[in-house]
């Protein structure tokens, strides 16, 4: 016969003795709930994603991808924070004083995502897209709106989210068919710098992105803790049921 051991359960009509068989399918039981718990909570994500960084130079185009995956069609909505500030969806205060960034959306990944659209405020295209509000402006000879907001309909896939320097964006955006691998046209001049008419500010490398998706997405930013102990315990479930059949 296997060796038992025993824990101590407390009740409120006292102490009593709880063997290993018990104990471990308890444990199993609490397991295959978190695990469909967790599992539930992950396939049903969506909303709001807020993602900070900094990028190591102002010709720096990897730092700031992003990649997702829409399980469902809808609108994907863009807000960056990190130029003029604001509070992000996280409920975080991002300081102004970051540079002024491009943000494109391609659809696929890698060198061979095909650019869908994105705009910087040195584009012809940006008053389509300007961010603030919700964040904010900074004075520069006046107030400058440096920050983005998009809002685009796709299908379900895999997309790639560019965040770069303002100055330093995707050759694909002057291309018809344009790659994220077609190169990028740089005007930064080495610095992180933005400029309204004479007067210019030098600009810190941070950047604030939130991410905001329809129905489901199949690629999130870092794993969550509730499935990783779903199978902790799954695991210690079977180690347990192994040990009393040995």
């Amino acid at each position: 016969m296997a060796n038992r051991w025993y824990v101590w359960n407390r009740y409120s009509d006292g102490a009593r003795l709880e063997n290993e068989t018990e104990v471990c399918a308890m444990n199993a039981k609490f397991a295959i709930i978190l695990w469909l718990f967790a599992l539930i909570a992950t396939g049903a994500r969506a909303g709001t994603f807020s993602y900070t960084g900094t990028l190591s130079s102002p010709e720096d185009s990897t730092s700031g991808q992003i990649v997702i995956t829409l399980t469902d069609p809808g609108t994907v909505d863009l807000q960056t924070w990190g130029f003029g500030g604001g509070t992000n969806a996280a409920g975080d205060v991002i300081p102004a004083g970051g540079f002024d960034p491009f943000v494109g959306v391609f659809a696929g990944t890698g060198a061979s995502a095909a650019f869908i659209n994105g705009t910087s405020d040195i584009l012809a295209n940006y008053g389509s897209f300007t961010g603030c509000p919700p964040a904010g402006q900074v004075d520069i000879g006046g107030s400058l709106c440096g920050d983005i907001s998009m809002s685009l309909s796709l299908a379900a896939g895999s997309y790639t989210i560019l965040l770069t320097d303002a100055d330093y964006f995707p050759v694909a955006v002057d291309e018809t068919g344009g790659l994220l691998g077609d190169g990028f046209f740089d005007f930064t001049g080495g610095v992180f710098e933005t400029c309204n008419g004479l007067d210019c500010v030098n600009d810190s490398a941070n950047w604030a992105l939130d991410i905001t998706t329809p129905g489901s997405i199949g690629a999130v930013p870092e794993p969550s803790a509730l499935p990783l102990l779903g199978v902790a315990l799954l695991a210690l479930a079977v180690v347990c049921r192994t040990k009393l059949e040995s």
